[in-house]
């Protein structure tokens, strides 16, 4: 490759779509969501096809690699690469036509899985591959990996499903691709003819018979008798042929209503056994999954065994559905260990997610290990699923490994993430072993080394295994004929690579990193606690109204915004090779500037992702010794300037001066603080000077609670202190109020300040000593604000590890719904019988869980679902500069429709501070803490 910099000024010239050759853009781009991680040179989005020609000119004038990639979801690596990327996510990205009445759709490679379903379901259709990363994987990428997905035994595979493609070679040739090739040119056309004609007998037999075979190239679908379908025969080739720029694709009709039978069996290799037995019932999923990925709160849902079958059955109507689901149970009823049926589309998703949400949940063990794809789908006749997979559990167990199995039963593929050491070089050694093993044990059973993701990286070495050399041999003669340049994906599938070079985690500190957090989950480590992002981009979903992840992506649709992206730029800044300025980096802090710390992921990420803390202990060491942005001074060390305020009494001039334009622009501007914002007012006298004046704690001999004077409570939303300790006096207990200062040191955490935070945290506990020698021991401490109560749950403890005091208070903290329903369950509340909008704070649902807040409105007759997502203030990102925009677009994603959408005398609900603020000040919307809308029906309350 010629110089960089040419390339990069030759490629703008050229391509009206994006050039990004920043270190930022390639360290986006250094892997997908395989165990591989190759560098590229830059990143280009292209506008169109004619982009994609004109980029590819220019790579091909300077002699520089080309890799397709769509959602980067890939497992065997092949969406990686040393050379120019085009990514078709940002442009290329659209339904372009879909016709009902041919059941057809032409699509650019970019356009996600979902958004084709969803514009074939108004026509009662859809598109029937659907891999578990449906959400967010594109159709080219499905395309090139020959993606399945659950319905593969009712619908096939992507080259089932697909008519015609328009590619673009690397020297540039257009083709058509469909059966017979007319649109290929005469030189490909005629030497590709004359491959396959002089090998007719080895295509014929070399070629294992099963649902799942992706291995390798699909030559035999250019034999006479298969019609010479090029669309085929391209598909799974994992971008080493062409580039694909347009496709048309086959849509099916969609069942009008689905039931869910769910089979449980001893063991996963009964499950097995028994899925090829389910085929002839016309099922449109055999999906199995053993206990090990199932966590209580879904076994509850689930009938009695060790593994399950999931298994779709359609109908015209509910009722058909179900009748065909329980007309399976009775059939495979001899075998199973139990069985149930679900019809609520609801409950039938909260089962689907688990079994989608396996590929990430699958990267740790039950004892914390860590756990990595590399033979992640495996394939073999259905009819040998459960001897392969007994001799498959004895292959891990001669090697001392573990692992998970589940996957599409009904078609022989079996998914599993395994334990592998991919950090030490005996480690690798073994992984090399044991994957040289498993290809033998494949083959040996008549199987495919992949079932659904393809070769890439992961696999291709290992070809001659299942194929033979010869076989193998025309693969590279395939790929020679349309690629003689050896540019397209090199290293993947055809001239492979071997399967440990380009490991990921090599580049990275062999040592873990200082750090300020304990990351107790990770033991200590902040490289495994980055390591926990696989790449399976659950949170680049662009919609998902139960889900708060990831509010800062769905508002820009930029990589770098979302979590998966930030946590390859963090790796990228470990690994010190792209991002070589380690804590400095600028590129990391550009990232993290618009995340919204909503711990989202903590809780909708299936690995656990912690992004909020990840960004606060990055800012820690970013800003050690150097000067801070305005607005950590002015909002990372709120509760100080608030505690002064109150102190000084000095509520009534700060409110005049908020009030009055010159005064507010300056005060903003000297803190950071975005112009569009209105500044908060400030009550006359804090909660705790209420409380005090009021005499403290209420007579009696009630159960004693700590009520805890969080800071945006005690000195913004007083209001919200004193409803507070009037329910909870009415429903018998003793609510007592620490004499000294207490802050859970979220604003600190937030900007990073972790040892101003830890300060806080210590004086905190301090105070606490003198209470608890008042008090039994374990009282329970309420906590009023949701973030502050997850604060101090997990940000005390994991920032003070050492400090026994830190763990008791973590346990003893409770929300006030938690409060009430555990310290006084036979209360009875008032009765308001009202509907209910509003916001459930995105650290609530990502921490503290709303099980509690859902029953106690239940109990007070408040009814409806509050929004899920995030309200986009999130503490003080909102009212940071620069943060206007992403906080008003996460507003509008669901917060401010459903409010604007309630009715009338709908009950407006926000427990959290900055929820109801942001209604405030963006609709003119009043929310209240439950505790006052409880408070104001007590008896005798005006």
């Amino acid at each position: 490759m010629e110089n960089v910099t040419e390339l990069a000024a030759a490629l703008r010239a050229a391509v009206r779509g994006d050039v990004e050759f920043d270190a930022a853009a390639r360290a986006l781009a250094t892997m997908d969501a395989s165990n591989y991680r190759r560098v590229p040179v830059g990143v280009v989005a292209p506008r169109d096809a004619d982009d994609v020609a004109a980029a590819l000119a220019v790579c091909r004038a300077h002699e520089a690699p080309v890799v397709a990639r769509g959602g980067g979801t890939s497992i065997a690596g092949q969406a990686t690469g040393t050379g120019v990327v085009l990514d078709f996510t940002r442009h290329m990205n659209r339904v372009l036509s879909l016709d009902p009445e041919t059941r057809s759709a032409v699509v650019q490679p970019g356009v996600v899985c979902d958004t084709l379903r969803a514009a074939a379901a108004p026509h009662g259709l859809t598109f029937g591959p659907d891999p578990s990363t449906h959400s967010r994987c594109t159709l080219g990428g499905m395309i090139g990996n020959n993606s399945c997905g659950s319905h593969s035994v009712a619908w096939g595979t992507t080259a089932d499903n697909v008519r015609s493609l328009d590619v673009l070679t690397y020297r540039g040739e257009r083709a058509r691709l469909d059966r017979g090739g007319r649109g290929v040119s005469s030189r490909l056309h005629g030497a590709v003819d004359e491959l396959v004609s002089g090998h007719l007998a080895l295509l014929r037999t070399g070629f294992p018979d099963l649902p799942r075979r992706i291995s390798g190239y699909a030559l035999d679908e250019l034999l006479p008798e298969k019609g010479r379908d090029w669309a085929r025969a391209f598909t799974g080739s994992e971008g080493t042929l062409g580039v694909l720029t347009e496709a048309t694709v086959r849509l099916v009709a969609a069942p009008a209503a689905r039931a869910l039978a769910v089979l449980g069996y001893a063991d996963e290799s009964a499950a097995a056994e028994a899925a090829p037995g389910l085929l002839a019932h016309g099922p449109l999923t055999v999906e199995g999954m053993a206990a090990d990925l199932v966590g209580d709160a879904a076994r509850a849902a689930l009938p009695d065994g060790g593994a399950w079958l999931f298994v779709e059955m359609g109908g015209g109507h509910t009722a058909e559905a179900e009748a065909n689901a329980r007309a399976l149970c009775r059939a495979a009823a001899d075998g199973t260990t139990g069985h149930a049926v679900l019809v609520d589309p609801l409950d039938q998703r909260a089962l689907w997610r688990v079994r989608e949400d396996a590929s990430g949940h699958a990267t740790r063990m039950p004892d914390g290990g860590e756990a990595w794809p590399g033979w992640e789908d495996c394939a073999v006749p259905p009819a040998r699923l459960g001897a392969y997979l007994r001799e498959f559990r004895g292959l891990l167990a001669d090697h001392g490994l573990r692992g998970a199995p589940y996957g599409h039963f009904g078609d022989g593929c079996v998914h599993i993430r395994v334990d592998f050491d991919l950090l030490s070089p005996r480690g690798i050694a073994a992984f090399r072993e044991f994957g040289t093993e498993l290809a033998d044990l494949v083959a040996a059973h008549g199987g495919s080394l992949s079932g659904e993701h393809g070769d890439g990286l992961a696999r291709a070495e290992l070809l001659p295994r299942m194929y033979g050399d010869e076989l193998v041999g025309l693969f590279g003669a395939f790929k020679d004929l349309w690629d003689p340049d050896l540019a397209l994906n090199p290293g993947v599938l055809a001239h492979p690579a071997r399967l440990d070079e380009n490991l990921r985690f090599t580049p990275l500190p062999a040592a873990p990193v200082p750090v300020a957090f304990a990351y107790p989950h990770d033991g200590g480590d902040f490289s495994a606690a980055v390591r926990r992002c696989v790449g399976v981009a659950k949170c680049r979903e662009s919609s998902v109204a139960t889900h708060v992840m990831c509010p800062s992506f769905r508002a820009t649709g930029e990589e770098r915004h979302s979590t998966r992206g930030r946590a390859r730029l963090l790796h990228e800044m470990l690994a010190g090779e792209v991002i070589t300025d380690g804590w400095r980096s600028t590129e990391v802090r550009d990232a993290l500037d618009l995340c919204l710390s909503c711990k989202g992921c903590r809780s909708d990420c299936p690995v656990g992702v912690d992004m909020a803390t990840y960004k606060a202990e990055f800012l820690h060491h970013h800003y050690a010794g150097r000067r801070r942005p305005a607005a950590h001074y002015a909002m990372g060390r709120l509760p100080r300037w608030l505690r002064l305020a109150a102190a000084l009494r000095l509520a009534p001039a700060v409110n005049l001066a908020g009030r009055l334009p010159p005064l507010a622009a300056l005060a903003k501007r000297a803190g950071g603080i975005a112009p569009e914002r209105a500044l908060p007012r400030l009550p006359h006298r804090p909660f705790t000077r209420e409380w005090r004046a009021g005499g403290g704690a209420a007579a009696g001999g009630g159960r004693p609670v700590v009520l805890f004077p969080d800071t945006f409570t005690n000195h913004l939303a007083p209001e919200a202190g004193s409803a507070a300790a009037a329910v909870l006096t009415a429903a018998g207990l003793r609510p007592a109020v620490p004499r000294g200062p207490v802050c859970c040191g979220l604003t600190y955490v937030s900007t990073g300040q972790l040892d101003q935070a830890r300060a806080v945290l210590r004086r905190t506990l301090d105070t606490f000593d003198g209470l608890n020698a008042e008090l039994p021991g374990g009282t329970p401490v309420t906590v009023l604000e949701p973030p502050c109560a997850a604060a101090l749950r997990t940000d005390l403890p994991e920032l003070l590890p050492d400090d026994p005091r830190a763990h008791a208070l973590a346990g003893r903290v409770r929300t006030f719904a938690e409060t009430l329903n555990e310290g006084a369950p036979d209360w009875q509340p008032p009765r308001l019988d009202r509907s209910v909008a509003g916001q459930t704070h995105c650290h609530q649902h990502a921490v503290l869980g709303d099980a509690a807040d859902r029953l106690l409105r239940e109990r007070v007759g408040l009814t409806g679902q509050l929004s899920t997502g995030c309200c986009g203030l999130a503490g003080n990102f909102g009212f940071e500069k620069g943060h206007w925009e992403v906080s008003v677009a996460c507003a509008e994603e669901q917060l401010l429709p459903a409010v604007r959408a309630a009715a009338p005398d709908a009950v407006l609900l926000a427990d959290g501070y900055s929820c109801r603020t942001q209604l405030q000040q963006l609709g003119g919307h009043r929310a209240r803490h439950l505790a006052e809308v409880i408070a104001e029906a007590l008896p005798g309350t005006a």
